[in-house]
């Protein structure tokens, strides 16, 4: 049964969301931008809009940045704080592996406000990451190191008392850089179930999101406390427009890429969300002279973007290339097409030219400009972003053999189209190393380790559960056929939950010699509202979050004055 549609949404034409044939296939997964339904925009949405108060609790740091500081969050509901542990950390300790043992910076996002208890607790474990432990109490753990020579360059040039170079601050984006943000009860946290009904955190990631936010406010803290300390009266303070530019750096590796295999219903959500944004941006009949004035500042800002966005891979230089040119054609075609404002259906009139002018770059960033000012209309589907996903579903033993094998046909036709007879086909195995326990991807045919293989390689075991099933009566149950075949267990069920969840599958074989694992690593991080992807291999990138948005003190209200601001 449709759900009516709301009242904000009457009026529209109905346009067809994307089909998933178009969307889930990793050259455009692998285009995606942060769009105004990303997780950190919802964020900082909700702050502004309920009036969240923010406050530096407590800055309590040496002359070389050792010791701690509390950061505060007020929402109408309940209290979070960051607590954060800064560290003097020899340059030869500091890595971004995920298997490194010290770092610059260490954080928890604490429940409510912490006692002197609770920081002594969390004194003696945060610093440790894995090897310490935390609780309920706390909802994420993260670490960061700094991003030396800009951070050092911004520590003296604010000591001298002058700003620090703005080309040289776009250059890098950060400051620092996380190397995990974990949460969902990893190391003791507190279990996503137990807090994802709590209105503020209701969204996807809400608290990770958070703990990031405030973690950039203290790396700017941060270097404004060291150039005090260096230059005493003669310093100075970074100044806002700077700070605001500067986001929090992320270091991602192959740990990421598996989620959203390993999560097709949360997945499903994401993006039948954005896709649905979309579709209901394309179905308005009408667009204002405001409506285009600010799609060309949005053309703008994200030209801005591409100028300030650097990489010296080559796959990203020639995405890179693509996009700046197409946003060149795109706000030549907004500024010279006089009859937007007066053709039916201008909106879809502008998407659809965009289908046949740009890239795929330029494609998926016309989809974030097209759907930004445009909150009053979709800003609604941010409550539809969570979905849940039961360890094990049940299946479906009675189900017969010839149904399940037309169930595939139809929904997975594009696993069956692929030959994996080919060593092409099967080049590639993931897997989790024995040693550091890290992610990896290894080359079937070159390397040890297939053993240990993980059952990523949704194509090739759709493939080979569908051979094996056509060795069977049609009329033959499902039961009978696992007692037979207990390997297939897991996909089978796998297709079952996935009934009506077309976009909750990667279209791709995943095993395959070219596959871009960073396509997958990308398209997660734009959810989150990351920008400036930049990739260091085809396994691993770095990325910006928060860069170009406000702090918590330029949109909350703060309760008493920020007393130790630096």
């Amino acid at each position: 049964m449709t759900a009516a549609p709301a009242p904000h949404t009457m009026g529209l034409v109905p346009i067809a969301l994307r089909p998933p044939a178009t969307v889930m296939r990793l050259a455009r997964m692998g285009a995606a931008h942060p769009t105004r339904l990303s997780f950190l925009r919802i964020l900082l949405r909700r702050a502004q809009s309920e009036g969240w108060r923010y406050e530096r609790r407590v800055f309590d740091l040496d002359a070389r940045g050792v010791g701690y500081a509390v950061y505060c969050l007020h929402t109408p509901q309940r209290s979070y704080s960051l607590v954060a542990f800064s560290h003097d950390l020899p340059a030869d300790q500091r890595s971004d592996r995920v298997i490194a043992t010290a770092w610059d910076a260490t954080f928890t996002l604490f429940d409510g406000i912490p006692t002197a208890d609770d920081i002594a607790r969390l004194q003696a474990n945060v610093p440790l990451q894995e090897a310490g432990r935390i609780t309920a109490r706390e909802l994420s753990l993260s670490r960061a190191n700094r991003s030396v020579r800009l951070f050092d360059h911004v520590v003296a040039c604010l000591a001298e008392g002058h700003q620090p170079d703005a080309a040289a601050l776009a250059e890098v984006g950060y400051l620092m850089r996380t190397t995990a943000v974990y949460g969902s009860s990893k190391f003791g946290a507190a279990e996503n179930a137990d807090i994802a009904t709590r209105h503020e955190l209701c969204a996807p990631f809400q608290a990770e999101m958070m703990s990031v936010w405030l973690t950039r406010r203290f790396t700017i803290d941060l270097v404004n406390h060291l150039a005090r300390a260096k230059g005493g009266t003669e310093a100075t303070t970074l100044a806002p427009a700077l700070a605001r530019s500067l986001g929090v750096g992320n270091s991602t590796g192959l740990g990421m890429a598996p989620f959203l295999v390993r999560h097709p219903a949360l997945l499903d959500a994401w993006v039948r969300v954005r896709e649905t944004a979309l579709a209901r941006v394309r179905g308005q009949r009408r667009m204002s002279e405001a409506d285009l004035r600010a799609l060309i500042a949005g053309c703008e800002a994200a030209r801005d973007t591409g100028a300030t966005w650097r990489s010296s891979h080559p796959v990203q230089l020639a995405k890179l290339a693509d996009l700046r040119r197409d946003l060149d054609k795109l706000h030549q075609h907004l500024t010279t097409n006089h009859r937007l404002c007066a053709d039916n259906l201008p909106w879809n009139a502008i998407w659809l030219w965009g289908e046949t002018h740009l890239s795929l770059e330029g494609q998926e960033m016309l989809l974030s400009i097209l759907i930004e000012p445009c909150g009053a209309l979709i800003d609604d589907l941010e409550f539809a972003l969570r979905a849940t996903e039961p360890l094990a579903p049940a299946i479906t033993g009675q189900a017969r053999l010839g149904d399940l094998r037309r169930m595939i046909e139809a929904q997975y036709d594009w696993a069956l189209d692929y030959d994996f007879t080919t060593k092409a086909a099967q080049a590639r195995f993931w897997y989790v190393s024995e040693e550091k326990l890290e992610p990896r991807l290894g080359a079937r045919f070159e390397e040890d380790g297939a053993e240990r293989e993980a059952p990523l390689g949704i194509a090739h075991l759709i493939r080979t559960a569908y051979d094996t099933m056509a060795e069977y009566p049609a009329q033959t149950p499902v039961y009978a056929f696992l007692l037979a075949h207990p390997d297939h267990r897991h996909i089978l069920r796998r297709v079952q939950w996935m009934a009506g969840r077309d976009y909750g599958e990667i279209r791709e074989n995943l095993l395959a010699d070219d596959i871009l694992p960073i396509d997958m690593m990308r398209y997660k991080l734009a959810f989150f509202g990351a920008n400036h992807f930049d990739p260091r291999s085809d396994k691993w990138l770095r990325i910006s979050l928060f860069a170009g948005q406000p702090q918590p003190d330029d949109i909350c209200v703060s309760p008493h004055g920020d007393a130790h601001a630096a």
